[in-house]
């Protein structure tokens, strides 16, 4: 598992922000159903965000981060990936997720992606001009894989994700897609993240260069993984640090 039970984002309310947030039901292109939450900003930038959770699926700590960003004024969305295996819900910390994750697929994960750029380009969704995604662990690298397939994503941001393993179903790693790549990404990563190594990420580095794409890669050094975590007290300065890094990557790339 990615994040602990009972965890939430590193991130403390803004006081007085208004934000308006609603669980919604979207339909992919191949009919399935599959839940989300939405937050909407009492003050709009124009800027969308479709949140992209770790193994869990739609947990509580991804509802949070969806409202940490529409105070911010980004209009935000929290996606689930299991509409397909286990149905329209969210997904508690009890939820197996074991039993369902090995089910996803690459192109289901996109076309629920792209449902959910659909939405916040929608006027239910904000009419967001610019849509990023951001996503965790096995979001993490499922959010950067985005830029590559045709959402017109303005970027993509990931928190600690493999970027050199191939798909479980198969599918090309991020590393090998990296020249499809249509928009700038950010990667944030741990320094003493077991599952990803240095070698992984200067490979990932490596193949950005190679191919002539936009992206900056921080790796916090003693940060394990999933260190973007309340809980962590002492990962507060990277996690902070990690946050602005999201905030100015979303405002210098939104048209």
């Amino acid at each position: 598992m990615c994040h602990v039970p009972g965890s939430v984002p590193a991130i403390p309310p803004i006081a007085g922000a208004a934000v308006d947030s609603e669980d919604v039901v979207l339909t992919s292109k191949d009919g399935t159903k599959f839940q989300a939450f939405t937050a909407r900003a009492e003050k709009p930038s124009g800027a969308g965000m479709v949140v992209m959770p770790d193994i869990r699926g739609l947990h509580h700590f991804y509802e949070e981060l969806a409202l940490r960003f529409a105070e911010e004024g980004i209009n935000s969305i929290a996606m689930d990936y299991f509409g397909r295996t286990a149905g329209v819900g969210k997904r508690a910390d009890e939820f197996p997720w074991m039993e369902h994750i090995p089910q996803t697929k690459a192109e289901g994960i996109s076309d629920d992606v792209a449902a959910s750029v659909a939405y916040l380009k929608s006027p239910a969704g904000g009419s967001c001009t610019s849509v990023f995604t951001v996503g965790f662990c096995f979001g993490g690298s499922a959010s950067w894989l985005q830029v590559a397939n045709g959402h017109g994503l303005s970027g993509a941001i990931g928190f600690y994700g493999g970027p050199t393993r191939p798909g479980r179903d198969g599918s090309p790693s991020v590393v090998q897609r990296v020249p499809e790549f249509t928009a700038p990404i950010l990667g944030l990563m741990g320094g003493a993240d077991q599952g990803i190594t240095a070698e992984n990420i200067d490979e990932y580095r490596a193949a950005l260069k190679a191919a002539g794409k936009q992206g900056e890669i921080i790796t916090y050094p003693g940060a394990p993984h999933s260190f973007f975590d309340r809980s962590f007290v002492e990962n507060a300065e990277a996690s902070a640090d990690a946050w602005k890094r999201c905030l100015a990557f979303v405002r210098s790339n939104a048209k």
